[in-house]
């Protein structure tokens, strides 16, 4: 860090334009825009500093609270209520500078037109995004620029990304797997990355990296807005409640750090918790409405999204190699298909080899009903061991499908302890169907012989919570408005991707960086406006 870190009692000394809960992706852009346009900004983060120096992924078998929040991870594990089921585990959220991005893989891919418009021919679920591709686009070339984005530009697209920079040069498992992906008629690209690859880069996608390379909410974000001078920062503190004494306005947020609680104050509060910390925050925020802040319309913690995952196996042309830690080749040939909505295309970083097949078959078992018997985990080293023999040296893809908004899937308040976030989620009636028309697409275009999927069931992807908090021009049936200002206040803005009202194809990382930069704007220009 390059600003000593503030202490609560020196915080509640100051007025200050604007305090930012969460040190995530979306508070880390917003507020290095606000800091950079002038304004003081008190970042409040629930995790530690931690050391620059650290190099580590993220590991879901650690679960002691302490451990894992010293680590950077979320300490507690969620609870998922599925309707006839509560399970419980740890997801892959993070608690610290940069949040979970911290751990990313860095995949920053633009979202198509048509997945914030109505397109003619392309029925949008929701009718279309209050804020449409158009008046986003600024956003995401600076998003692009400021993230220093590389890859290549992709064929099926005729959207320009002037600020994309050119992708590393491929290696020769990369390049035979581009040509063999051409010869089968697909148009792979190279991946959207956030990674400026300095002298010495690890490539270590994934997980926290010591050098200034790979670039994410901390790097990109945090980092300089306390380089500017116009930011500070408070770790390790619980934001315990947004505090509403005068009718429509935030008066004041209640924090506690070290057993010590004060409360703060700024002409302006920007929410970036992440989809289940912000609405988790303001439903045990009183508010003036009895619900939770800014729950006049019951919206708050309603319509959370996650992505289905379907993860598979691709060999290499006979005598080839895999392409190994690669995160690469990305397509969008499977976007739509027979005018189904589905997604993106990407190689994982993975080899299936009997580690990466053990993973998956634990993350799908403690998700599931047998959870609970704990002895059977044990039998899952036969079949990995057996399915590793079998693929070889394939490698491992994802196809990420878009999911739609439901009311009933909510995040709700957890009544024994805030720190676990809790939810009802269940997925939806259309998803089989979907996932059908496109595991058959794919193993159309790339031959039975070449692939094999490594899940049965829809995989719920858990690390891409989106949607609780959407923005909409309707007040009944929306959180925030277009300017992701809360309907219900006059200065509480939020700029996590709970904004959301659809999912889109992509992963949400470069939207919510390019909204949290449209939202600083409109802040910092309203200051502006009342300052003369």
């Amino acid at each position: 860090m390059t600003a000593t870190e503030m202490s609560l009692q020196d915080a509640a000394k100051q007025d200050w334009d604007v305090i930012i809960i969460g040190a995530g992706m979306g508070g880390g852009m917003a507020g290095r825009r606000l800091a950079e346009r002038g304004l003081s900004v008190l970042f409040l983060e629930k995790g530690l500093v931690g050391y620059r120096t650290e190099q580590q992924a993220y590991r879901d078998h650690i679960d002691d609270p302490l451990a894992r929040i010293l680590r950077g991870y979320w300490p507690k594990r969620v609870e998922e209520h599925d309707g006839g089921s509560v399970k419980s585990y740890f997801a892959p959220l993070g608690s610290g500078i940069g949040g979970s991005s911290v751990f990313y893989a860095a995949a920053l891919e633009r979202p198509e037109p048509h997945d914030l418009d109505q397109v003619e021919g392309i029925p949008h679920p929701t009718g279309g995004w209050p804020v449409g591709f158009e008046d986003l686009l600024p956003y995401f070339d600076q998003a692009e620029d400021l993230l220093y984005v590389r890859g290549d530009i992709d064929a099926l697209s005729d959207v320009p990304s002037p600020k994309l920079r050119p992708p590393p040069e491929l290696t020769q498992e990369e390049a035979a797997m581009m040509d063999d992906l051409r010869a089968r008629g697909l148009h792979p690209y190279y991946s959207h990355i956030a990674q400026k690859r300095v002298d010495g880069c690890a490539n270590c996608l994934g997980g926290k990296c010591p050098r200034i390379c790979k670039m994410d909410g901390r790097s990109a974000g945090v980092e300089p807005a306390l380089a500017s001078g116009n930011a500070s920062l408070m770790s390790g503190c619980n934001v315990e409640e947004l505090i509403e004494n005068t009718p429509g306005t935030i008066t004041g947020v209640r924090v506690n750090q070290h057993d010590e609680t004060a409360v703060l104050k700024a002409g302006t509060y920007l929410l970036a918790a992440g989809s289940f910390g912000s609405p988790t925050l303001l439903l045990r925020s009183p508010g003036q409405s009895g619900k939770g802040c800014a729950n006049s319309s019951d919206w708050v913690g309603r319509g959370l999204m996650f992505h289905i995952d379907n993860f598979f196996a691709v060999w290499p042309k006979r005598g080839g190699k895999p392409i190994g830690n690669s995160r690469a080749v990305s397509t969008r040939d499977f976007y739509l298909e027979n005018g189904q909505r589905l997604g993106l295309v990407q190689s994982m970083g993975y080899e299936a080899n009997y580690g990466t097949i053990l993973h998956f078959l634990m993350m799908q078992f403690a998700r599931s009903r047998f959870a609970k018997f704990a002895r059977l985990k044990k039998l899952l080293s036969i079949p990995a061991f057996a399915a590793a023999k079998l693929f070889g040296n394939a490698d491992v893809f994802v196809a990420q499908m878009e999911v739609f908004p439901e009311p009933e899937n909510r995040v709700v308040l957890n009544d024994k302890d805030a720190e676990v976030f809790t939810f009802h989620y269940t997925v939806g009636r259309d998803i089989p169907t979907r996932q059908g028309v496109l595991r058959r697409a794919i193993r159309r275009r790339l031959g039975w012989w070449r692939m094999m999927f490594l899940s049965i069931k829809p995989v719920v992807n858990v690390g891409h919570p989106i949607g609780t908090l959407r923005f909409g021009d309707d007040p009944a049936q929306s959180v925030l408005d277009p300017n992701c200002k809360a309907h219900d206040l006059d200065n509480l803005y939020v700029a996590d991707g709970s904004f959301m009202p659809t999912s889109m194809g992509v992963n949400p990382s470069l939207t919510i960086a390019a909204n949290a930069l449209r939202v600083a704007d409109i802040i910092a220009d309203s200051k502006m406006r009342q300052r003369g």
